[in-house]
């Protein structure tokens, strides 16, 4: 009933005899339903009884809430599959208690949840799935599914690994899903299918060893094993299971609720599950891609208490999996995620506090990009040490001892990583930091990674503190490399600068700003400046001088803060945009933008970001003057990479915009065909066909800027590397320079990270610049950024 019609009865409905009734009993049903779900989603939780009476007490509320609730008890449960899978087995538990209690209701959860498990693999929820073979595979153990069915499952996904012409992240997948899934039910198909168990992981094997591993060097977060192995996560959990099962399959960290109930459970009639077939692969179907085990701590650096499980244990994976559960779940409240890490429920049995840390920071330095935001991890960690403060916070310092040590061979994605958390880290904590023990970073090469990361993190530092507090907190002998105090360079306003050709002009424009005067009165002022370029250019592109007296005029006045600056850019924002219209007018304003603001990183960062949203300044020319002449001494620096990841993600987002009022558009007006709605009586802003031609136009061009900016930065990319590698060879030097590394491992940032996007353009990429005759140590980068999806 529509809304219009159910108002117009509203009175006599109020006034009919029943209308209390029928309001009483609908308020009645919801409080039972979210009573119900408050029940189901807290069990588990922190109670006075023991877990098993919850259990058992929780499984008879909902058989008596069947006949009235089964449809809303089963939707919950299901959702309780994925949302809270660190409860796992708290839930296969329930479901085996509502099996053995009622059968029919048993038969289908699976339903629903097989129904589940066939949308996720359809659709590409390759998490969830994973969650949810997992979720069918401990009901194995609590007698609800029979196990012969499980295996064929498992037979089934196996069997993808077998298929022809698909990518290999395709069955990766199907055999991580399988793997990851037997710490929980191996022991169970060990005692009563060993044979095809057997089979199963010999099939496995055998994929496992033969799989392509070129990608593996660039999802490194370091470059040596030493001092532990960087292992493949396929390889890694595959020596684990083979670990696991020569302990016959018995592990010690799985909780499992179930076992109490064994005599119940036991009795209840069981379940087959239906055949499950895995949908072909399609080309739009994107695989989660693969990944490298994160490795800071050994049994050796835990000092006393419980022992640390060995790398290729299997507690060390259940333990990790339990811990990557935990955040994936808290992963929008810190204090709440804190509370539940510091909670883990068997956590006198390992070095809580150890793992905790090993897992935060293997996903803050995860490659290509951490799954959450920065800002979680850095929050979080803080959190960790308020509640703990007796522990933590020498855990987190020895951690970071470590990675100091191990910064030579660390990534640099991963490394500007570690620097912004450490510098936001200090700034919590009043900066202190034992410096002293770093003084090796002050007597290196200012280019090799220990000092750059020091420099990186007091400049970072800067922007979270004021100057000098950072010369208060530094010793003496980390002077050089404090960042030089910000401040705006004026060269009109310098010695000597009446020899330079635009100070008169300057001068009275600052004149007018100050006076308020308005752009065009600017405007007529800096006619007077000739044009440099005349004598060279028949229709010079730019006038260099205006830029020049004008940009540095307007950022001196506006240098006050953030705010004053973009006030200017706003006022005077459509004569920066007639100096602008060509990309040399567009690298002028930048070039000028970076001589009054080059000891001020944080500014330069920000007036960029604010040129490409006002579109003064286009991406492409942001490109290009970043990999300028002028821009080389400064091209390692981190700000540089910050402006230029941030270029293509405004691009990005303008296109993804584009594209999406494209799709509402044609979606709207094929409603609207579909309903027959009358051109003479349509809604006046549904759109046309003409508007929708002129909007893909509009999308077209984008897409296109778009594929033209990476085909600047790779190009660009390859004429500095190969500059440098043909240099070093002529001379007979080393190529593996600090420069070098810093160089090549940003260029697998930019495939990385953006990898989404520069997917689609492979072709072109492989076609145009990637070709065979480039130089081998430039191709090898492409080639493993390829092989990730191969």
């Amino acid at each position: 009933m529509s809304r219009r019609r159910r108002n117009s009865f509203s009175d006599d409905e109020e006034d009919s005899p029943g209308y209390g009734r029928k309001r009483r009993r609908t308020s009645e049903i919801l409080d039972i339903e979210e009573r119900l779900e408050s029940l189901i989603t807290r069990v588990g939780e922190k109670s006075t009884s023991s877990l098993e009476s919850n259990l058992e007490g929780l499984a008879s509320v909902l058989e008596a809430d069947l006949p009235n609730y089964k449809p809303k008890i089963l939707r919950i449960l299901c959702e309780c599959v994925t949302k809270l899978p660190e409860k796992l087995t708290v839930y296969t538990t329930l479901v085996g208690l509502l099996n053995a209690k009622n059968y029919n209701c048993g038969g289908e959860f699976v339903e629903l949840l097989v129904r589940n498990l066939k949308e996720a693999l359809k659709t590409g929820d390759f998490d969830g799935a994973r969650i949810m073979v997992r979720f069918l595979s401990d009901l194995v153990n609590c007698h609800v599914i029979v196990a012969g069915s499980l295996l064929a499952l498992f037979d089934n996904f196996v069997e993808v690994t077998l298929e022809d012409s698909i990518p290999q992240v395709r069955s990766d997948w199907y055999t991580y899903a399988v793997l990851s899934a037997l710490p929980w039910v191996g022991r169970e198909l060990f005692e009563k299918k060993e044979a095809e168990l057997n089979k199963l992981l010999a099939t496995i094997e055998s994929y496992v060893t033969k799989r392509q591993k070129i990608h593996l060097p660039a999802l490194k977060v370091w470059q040596e094993d030493t001092p532990h192995p960087q292992e493949e996560y396929l390889d890694s959990l595959w020596a684990q299971i083979t670990n696991l099962r020569n302990n016959k399959w018995l592990e010690k960290q799985v909780l499992r609720p179930y076992l109490a109930f064994d005599s119940v459970l036991s009795e209840a009639l069981q379940h087959t599950l239906p055949q499950i077939i895995p949908p072909g692969h399609h080309e739009d179907v994107q695989y989660p891609l693969p990944s490298v085990v994160f490795r800071l701590f050994d049994y050796t650096d835990v000092p006393e208490g419980p022992v640390l499980p060995g790398a290729h244990a299997i507690e060390r994976y259940l333990i990790e999996e339990q811990l990557h559960r935990i955040i994936h779940t808290n992963h929008l409240e810190r204090k709440d995620c804190a509370a539940a890490l510091l909670s883990f429920p068997t956590k006198n049995k390992f070095p809580l506090n150890y793992m905790i840390v090993e897992v935060m920071f293997g996903q803050l330095f995860q490659i290509p990009r951490p799954p959450y935001l920065e800002i979680f991890y850095g929050s979080t960690l803080i959190e960790l040490c308020k509640l703990q403060p007796g522990s933590m916070p020498q855990v987190l310092a020895q951690a970071v001892e470590m990675l100091f040590a191990r910064l030579d061979s660390m990534n640099t994605a991963s490394m500007e990583r570690f620097c912004t958390w450490f510098a936001y880290h200090l700034s919590n904590f009043q900066f202190r930091w034992s410096w002293e023990d770093w003084t090796i970073a002050t007597q290196l090469d200012p280019e090799l990674p220990k000092p750059k990361f020091v420099r990186e993190v007091l400049h970072r530092c800067l922007r979270l503190s004021y100057h000098q507090r950072l010369v208060d907190t530094c010793p003496e002998s980390f002077s050089s490399l404090l960042p030089i105090k910000p401040a705006a360079f004026y060269k009109y306003d310098r010695e000597g600068a009446g020899e330079l050709p635009g100070t008169m002009v300057a001068h009275k424009l600052m004149q007018a700003i100050k006076s308020k005067c308005s752009p065009e009165e600017a405007a007529e002022i800096l006619k007077e400046l000739p044009n440099p370029l005349a004598e060279e250019e028949h229709e010079p592109s730019h006038h260099p001088l205006k830029i020049d007296v004008f940009v540095s005029t307007l950022l001196h006045l506006a240098q006050k803060s953030f705010s004053h600056s973009f006030a200017a850019i706003a006022k005077f924002h459509f004569l920066l945009k007639s100096l602008a219209e060509s990309e040399d007018g567009q690298i002028c304003i930048l070039k000028t933008m970076f001589e009054v603001w080059e000891t001020h990183p944080q500014m330069m960062v920000v007036l960029v970001d604010k040129m490409l949203k006002t579109q003064i300044v286009e991406c492409s020319a942001v490109a290009n003057w970043l990999f300028s002449n002028e821009m080389q001494p400064q091209f390692t620096r981190f700000y540089v990479w910050e402006i230029m990841h941030s270029t293509i993600k405004k691009m990005s987002r303008h296109v993804e915009k584009l594209q999406a009022e494209v799709d509402d558009a044609r979606d709207r007006l094929e409603v609207a065909q579909r309903r027959g709605e009358d051109m003479e009586y349509r809604d006046a802003d549904m759109p046309t066909e003409e508007m929708i031609e002129r909007m893909e136009e509009r999308l077209e061009t984008a897409q296109t800027e778009q594929k033209g900016l990476f085909l600047i930065i790779f190009q660009r990319f390859i004429i500095i590397l190969t500059n440098h590698l043909a240099r070093c060879e002529g001379e007979g030097i080393d190529y593996n320079t600090p420069w070098y590394k810093w160089v090549s491992e940003r260029l697998q940032q930019i495939f990385l990270q953006h990898h989404e996007l520069v997917f689609k353009y492979i072709s072109t990429l492989e076609t145009l610049l990637f070709t065979s005759d480039i130089d081998i140590h430039i191709l090898i980068t492409f080639q493993q950024f390829c092989a990730l999806r191969s």
